[in-house]
């Protein structure tokens, strides 16, 4: 079904459960994701934000996107606002996406969606068209309207027999304070809530629970992500990372650093389920709400 996304042609991908729009000529992007009956975007809408680079304007669109780790000025940021090849498959489409004449990388995701449940699973796939390899990590980010909760597990119990080597880290961006009134700690779980402010807050981390989740408006967004493979990971060791700023939150997986050789590619999955939850949990109350999904700590 094709659709319009503030001017832009997209396509609608649909199953009994949820719906996804993803745009048809830029990307690869998903802008849209919906359980049916509701018109509620659970993703962020940010059609307005742009920057220039070096390579053109860099439009960021909202939703979900894929880029490479680690973050670099301009490489980073390669226009996508054309180009897209949007294939249909039985189950959703595979996004694919031109050639980045700067770096030599092209871009992939395939949709899937499920028949038995809210949830789609993401293949996403970085191939190197260049003349040399490249060590990068698939990174796979997702913008979420504010107003919500994000909540990050953490590792519980020793990692060795005698409890005497660390199990947790936490990573911060130059931006963060400890101080920020959105940052709460605990032992088991770090709350992140998606209120508006400057400066932004980022956090990053070894994630060995393999989910990151997101309270907002009556519904659970949980992104599932793969468990850590023992390789290194960027941004001193981390496979999951949480943004926010003063128009969106950000949910972030990414796989480890890997030296693509030219015709070769990196690929990241990931899967994606809604659930509807009634009200929405405080900081104080996310351990609860999770128990009661049966996620576990």
């Amino acid at each position: 079904m094709n659709v319009d996304y503030y001017g832009r042609p997209a396509l609608r991908l649909s199953s009994e459960h949820l719906r996804l729009d993803v745009l048809a000529e830029a990307g690869p992007r998903i802008v849209r994701l919906m359980l049916p009956g509701d018109d509620d975007n659970l993703l962020a809408e940010t059609p307005d934000k742009t920057w220039e680079t070096p390579f053109g304007l860099f439009e960021i669109f909202g939703g979900h996107r894929l880029w490479h780790a680690p973050e670099a000025s301009p490489r980073t940021y390669m226009p996508d606002s054309r180009g897209v090849r949007v294939t249909p498959t039985e189950r959703g489409a595979v996004l694919c996406g031109e050639v980045e004449p700067a770096t030599g990388m092209q871009k992939t995701i395939e949709v899937s969606l499920h028949s038995d449940r809210p949830a789609v699973t993401l293949h996403h796939q970085i191939e190197n068209h260049g003349l040399w390899p490249v060590e990068l990590a698939p990174w796979a980010i997702t913008q979420l309207a504010l107003g919500g909760i994000a909540v990050l597990p953490q590792r519980v119990g020793p990692v060795d027999e005698a409890g005497l080597l660390p199990n947790r880290q936490l990573v911060l961006w130059p931006y963060t304070s400890w101080r920020d009134p959105r940052l709460h700690l605990a032992d088991d779980l770090i709350v992140i809530e998606a209120t508006p402010a400057l400066p932004p807050v980022k956090v990053g981390y070894l994630n060995t629970r393999g989910w990151l989740g997101y309270f907002r408006a009556g519904t659970f967004f949980l992104k599932r992500l793969p468990a850590p493979s023992g390789d290194p990971y960027p941004d001193f060791g981390c496979n999951a990372e949480v943004y926010c700023n003063d128009e969106f939150i950000e949910l972030e997986s990414l796989g480890p650093l890997t030296r693509v050789e030219p015709g070769q590619r990196v690929t990241h999955v990931e899967t994606w389920e809604v659930y509807r939850v009634g009200e929405q949990p405080t900081p104080g109350s996310a351990r609860e709400a999770i128990d009661r999904l049966g996620l576990g700590l």
